[in-house]
């Protein structure tokens, strides 16, 4: 990288700090969006990189593995771990859907959920290549791009369209089910 190159990056790195400590919707602790989810989303992601619908299915060719994490309203039975299903969700086929986990401080028991899941979705190689989404102007996928590469995942892309792009390409989707949040262990 060129020394302006440098420079440049490192101006827009401040630029995006000063925007997270300004805004009552980041978390200036931990730099994940906490309110207003649905809303154009005004920083770059971190911990991974956006890609268009090109990207996406030249990903998935190889191996990617799609993550929905639109939220559902009605949440999980923490008696079971079901998820109380408000919404019908249509995702990208081949997704696996895990709702809430875009959360900018999800609870512990998803986080836990998070944590299985991907393992599965990745057959626990961190080096798997992730596609996280949900709907345009959606924070959410930009918060589990953040998470997933804190929790060491080096290939981490965000589809930022998500479904809204899917479907305006003319692309077809398909009914999810999320799976069960597990217990916790001691519950």
């Amino acid at each position: 990288m060129t020394r302006r190159a440098s420079g440049a990056w490192a101006a827009v790195l401040a630029l995006a700090a000063q925007a997270v400590a300004a805004s009552p919707d980041i978390d200036a602790g931990s730099g994940y969006r906490i309110n207003n989810y649905r809303s154009p989303v005004t920083l770059p992601v971190q911990g991974g990189r956006r890609v268009d619908l090109a990207e996406v299915d030249r990903l998935v060719a190889e191996g990617a593995a799609l993550v929905d994490v639109m939220p559902q309203r009605g949440g999980y039975d923490p008696a079971t771990g079901a998820w109380r299903m408000v919404d019908r969700r249509e995702t990208i086929p081949g997704a696996v859907w895990l709702p809430e986990v875009g959360r900018g401080a999800p609870d512990a028991r998803l986080v836990a959920y998070f944590l299985v899941q991907l393992a599965r979705a990745t057959h626990e190689d961190r080096t798997r290549a992730l596609i996280f989404f949900c709907m345009a102007d959606c924070w959410m996928s930009w918060n589990a791009v953040k998470r997933a590469s804190a929790l060491g995942y080096t290939r981490v892309y965000w589809f930022a369209d998500g479904t809204d792009g899917w479907r305006e390409a003319d692309r077809p989707t398909v009914a999810a089910d999320p799976p069960p949040v597990p217990a916790l262990e001691g519950q």
